[in-house]
């Protein structure tokens, strides 16, 4: 499965490089939230610094509106990945079918062939996109 998965997301590493910053981009600006609110209770409450207090709850309102930009573009990209490397997958199987011989076709069977080419790829392509998206 993994070597499978590595070939096949070869052609599609920017994307998935794109993913995994965003990823991180998230994750950095989740930790720094907790300090942007000690702050505001630091130096804005303790001192009574309502403009203090307007300021960084601005700077957490608009780091809160980036984060949610970073994960609507990520699970875009992970959406996008996933289905490519899907339909690549599902081409390469219905390749290897048609150089199949009439006995391995009655071997596995046309239903059998059918539920690989469709169902088994839609688990690879959701296994993907949840693996790209939580990461």
């Amino acid at each position: 499965m993994i070597r499978l998965l590595r070939s096949n997301l070869a052609p599609y590493r920017r994307q998935v490089a794109i993913v995994t910053a965003l990823l991180l981009l998230q994750s950095v600006a989740n930790l720094y939230l907790p300090n942007l609110n000690a702050d505001i209770i630091n130096n804005g409450v303790a001192k009574g610094d309502t403009d203090y207090i307007w300021r960084t709850g601005a700077v957490m309102l608009g780091l809160t509106l980036l984060l949610g930009l970073f994960a609507i573009v990520a699970v875009y990209y992970a959406s996008e990945t996933s289905m490519s490397v899907g339909r690549d997958v599902r081409a390469a199987v219905f390749e290897r079918v048609q150089s199949f011989s009439a006995r391995e076709m009655n071997r596995f069977g046309t239903a059998s062939l059918i539920t690989r080419n469709t169902n088994d790829v839609q688990q690879v392509q959701l296994f993907l996109q949840i693996a790209l998206t939580i990461l």
